[in-house]
């Protein structure tokens, strides 16, 4: 989806907020980070891809990546529908763009497996990712015993380093439509939409300074945890460094956003957090984080929950309001509130008593 199309759909950068004559900030654009990469172009129907909806073309895709040279370069997908089969999957290498037209689709081949991606990056440097959509096979998959969760839209670990993803779409994915973890670094996102995935918009799970802009996660439904975002390292391991900002989370049967032990270092900024199946954002065990000038609004239940083990907390310039509509929808005159009250127990409810620091924020 082109930038400037995503910016007209996306509520939450429409205009800027307004509440008792207090301007709430939008941010503009965030222009991602190009990687270093040589000067070779390849375009993958020279290599057998077809994009015809039907015929197989992960080996004509991989067969294009693997002729870049060492410089590496420039991987150009054409408008199409590119059938991939996902226990093959496309691996990309360093250096290189990944590089598809805005009416190019990388769709999934039905799957029984459990575990399966449309592409993998996984160690090296240099990645950049952009354009087109990866859609999943959650439609025709052939669900078998357990719980199916890791068929992702795009995998990303192996200590790889300097990542960008933007400007695409993912869908309809077993798993995740993204997932980062594996001890990557320096990975960003930006103006990505990922939406009706089974387990995650995105995971963020073992890695180390990752920044996502401008994006949604959205309508993720099918198995736990069911969140637009969740930061989450694997037992033994850690997260640290992230930055949200501009996205919009909406419609998650669970959660806008989870964060879980130890993961810290992390701020949340400027984001819409609306009409989620719980919460709009869950804490538990982080340290570090810094959630300010967001909105959250129309969440079935508490706008955001900070649970045991949280601390570091500052919570300022956000907007809330009618959270906790399972219990009906309460509309009530706008008003600003520095610190905590039990009035406002639907939009913060405090579960930790380690150090906190709630500035001014509105409500209505």
């Amino acid at each position: 989806m082109p930038r400037r199309e995503f910016l007209r759909n996306s509520l939450v950068l429409a205009v800027p907020l307004v509440i008792g004559g207090v301007s709430m900030p939008a941010f503009a654009l965030t222009t991602p980070p190009t990687r270093a990469r040589g000067s070779t172009v390849r375009n993958v129907k020279n290599y057998g891809a077809l994009g015809n909806g039907s015929h197989d073309d992960t080996a004509g895709i991989q067969a294009a990546i693997n002729s870049l040279p060492s410089t590496g370069g420039t991987v150009e997908i054409p408008a199409g529908t590119y059938m991939i089969d996902t226990s093959k999957k496309i691996r990309l290498r360093s250096k290189m763009h990944l590089k598809l037209a805005s009416g190019a689709i990388l769709k999934a081949k039905t799957s029984s497996l459990s575990r399966h991606y449309l592409i993998q990056v996984s160690g090296g440097s240099d990645v950049e990712i952009s354009g087109g959509q990866l859609v999943g096979d959650r439609d025709t998959h052939r669900y078998g015993s357990g719980t199916h969760e890791w068929g992702h839209g795009i995998s990303v670990g192996g200590s790889v380093t300097r990542v960008t993803i933007r400007d695409l779409r993912v869908s309809k994915c077993t798993g995740d439509g993204v997932c980062i973890g594996g001890g990557a670094n320096d990975i960003v996102i930006a103006n990505i939409v990922s939406t009706n995935n089974r387990r995650q918009g995105l995971s963020i799970t073992n890695c180390r300074n990752i920044k996502v802009y401008d994006s949604e996660f959205s309508y993720t439904k099918g198995t736990s945890p069911e969140c637009g975002i969740d930061i989450e390292p694997d037992e033994g391991g850690s997260c640290s460094s992230v930055l949200i900002q501009n996205c919009r989370l909406n419609n998650n049967n669970k959660y806008g956003i989870n964060m879980w032990k130890r993961s810290s270092g992390i701020t949340v900024t400027g984001c819409t957090m609306e009409r989620n199946g719980s919460l709009g954002m869950s804490t538990t065990g982080i340290t570090n984080l810094k959630v300010t000038n967001n909105t959250i609004r129309l969440n079935s239940a508490t706008g955001v929950v900070y649970n045991s083990g949280t601390s570091g907390v500052t919570h300022s310039g956000n907007l809330s309001y009618q959270n906790y509509t399972r219990l009906g929808a309460k509309s009530r005159t706008p008003f600003s509130l520095t610190g905590w009250s039990s009035k406002i127990e639907r939009d913060i409810l405090w579960k930790s008593s380690s150090s906190r620091t709630i500035g001014l924020n509105r409500y209505q």
